[in-house]
């Protein structure tokens, strides 16, 4: 039985249990014993679902935390956290369940802290992305076994690689192992802002980009992102709230660290990466956080490791509300899926869209962007916007742009002159 101890309430609090969650390592229907507990004790605040199973068919849970927890409500951001996805790294199974707890207890608690960010932020987690591994999973420091997923298969090398283009990331897709079809196909589902997946083996937060094709991408050794400043901002703000991340050298066997981040290329290649996808297909900004030298840490080193890490989980959650967020209203004024919001300087291998409710979020630094919007029938519009530091406030900047028609007579010219152009051509 999961450890959990649960006290008699009276029937008005009837949402709020205390428990007492062990600092052990749970096996995969503990976990999910765990979830559902915690999903029908609060259902006004948390949401239980399955985003597919894994390759040995086990359930992808996901515990999805918020004020509206069963759907996106427009305006809130959608935030990820995925752990376990090599399964012999198990310290991300650990300290997820124990955010879990912690974000539960003190809403309830009434915590300014955690009504606030409940209050703005929908948040995900996935405790275990690979539990088969986990289930063969032995306790070696650095190189056990259960790293791959029960096909054997590398999770992290199995993703459509960036760099590869369009038309190779539809044609191989489908040919993923279950485990990344599933998140594939929930970065489609949800409109993901910002993410991180949690690892082990190290101590480091690293960025995109992990691979390049040798293109301008590159410099000085790394391969830089659009969004750089942004992902190194993120970085830091993980290293700097961590003990000792910041320190960039805790590993005996691993290179030393400036301030505790690193760009993914630049520690070592990897191609079929996560962090890498997510950012260029799911306009989600993720980086890879490694929380501990041994992958299997000796679970009387859990608390001290949870500690380590706790400040630093909810700080990054909050960076969720860096930037900028609105809609994009047509002509009628009815907002549009798949307009293209660009900001100047930043050429994203795929142009970030609106999604379904027209609703964008672009995660900025403070400073002043311009950012151009298109949508067919509607004329280009160019905005220059100052931004704030949103996450102290718990809110991005929030703008809306409302396009304006393209006017009849103006596409008739248009059209007038393409015939032209094409009429010339043919003689």
């Amino acid at each position: 039985m999961l450890s959990l101890l649960f006290f008699l309430l009276p029937p008005f609090f009837l949402f709020t249990p205390t428990w007492a969650l062990e600092f052990r390592y749970h096996n995969n229907h503990e976990i999910e014993q765990y979830l559902k507990q915690v999903s029908t004790s609060n259902p006004d605040i948390t949401h239980l679902y399955s985003i597919g199973q894994s390759s040995k068919g086990q359930q992808l849970w996901v515990l999805a935390l918020g004020v509206s927890p069963h759907q996106h409500t427009v305006g809130i951001p959608e935030f990820k956290y995925v752990g376990n996805m090599h399964g012999n790294e198990v310290l991300g199974r650990v300290l997820l369940l124990q955010l879990i707890d912690e974000l539960v207890r003190s809403y309830r608690s009434n915590e300014t802290w955690s009504l606030r960010l409940l209050n703005s932020t929908r948040i995900h987690i996935l405790p275990t992305m690979n539990p088969d591994g986990f289930d063969v999973a032995d306790k070696d420091c650095y190189n056990g076994q259960g790293r791959y997923n029960g096909n054997g298969i590398d999770l992290n090398r199995d993703f459509p690689d960036a760099f590869a283009g369009v038309q190779s990331q539809q044609v191989f897709e489908e040919r993923r192992e279950a485990e990344v079809q599933a998140v594939i196909g929930w970065l489609r589902t949800e409109s993901f802002v910002l993410s991180a997946n949690l690892h082990g083996g190290a101590v480091v937060a690293s960025y995109p980009y992990d691979n390049s094709n040798g293109g301008s991408e590159l410099v000085g050794g790394a391969s830089i992102a659009p969004d750089n400043d942004v992902f190194v901002h993120l970085a830091k703000e993980y290293s700097h709230n961590h003990a000792s991340m910041y320190q960039g050298n805790l590993c005996m066997d691993s290179r030393p660290f400036l301030e505790g981040i690193t760009n993914g290329f630049q520690w070592y290649r990897l191609e079929g990466g996560m962090q890498d996808y997510n950012y260029v297909w799911g306009q989600c900004l993720e980086i890879t956080l490694e929380l501990s030298c041994c992958k299997f840490p000796p679970a009387r080193e859990l608390p001290a490791l949870w500690n380590d890490n706790k400040k630093a989980l909810l700080a990054y959650i909050q960076q969720v509300h860096l930037g900028v967020k609105g809609q994009v209203f047509d002509g009628s004024g009815v907002p549009v899926e798949n307009a293209v919001v660009e900001v100047r300087g930043r050429r994203n291998i795929c142009p970030f869209r609106t999604n379904q409710h027209g609703e964008y979020y672009r995660l900025l630094l403070p400073g002043n962007y311009t950012f151009t919007v298109t949508y067919p029938g509607h004329e280009v519009l160019t905005k220059t916007l100052s931004v704030p530091y949103g996450p102290d406030q718990y809110s991005a900047l929030k703008h809306d742009f409302l396009l304006r028609r393209i006017a009849r007579t103006t596409r008739r010219t248009i059209k007038r002159l393409h015939e032209e152009v094409g009429g010339g051509s043919k003689k």
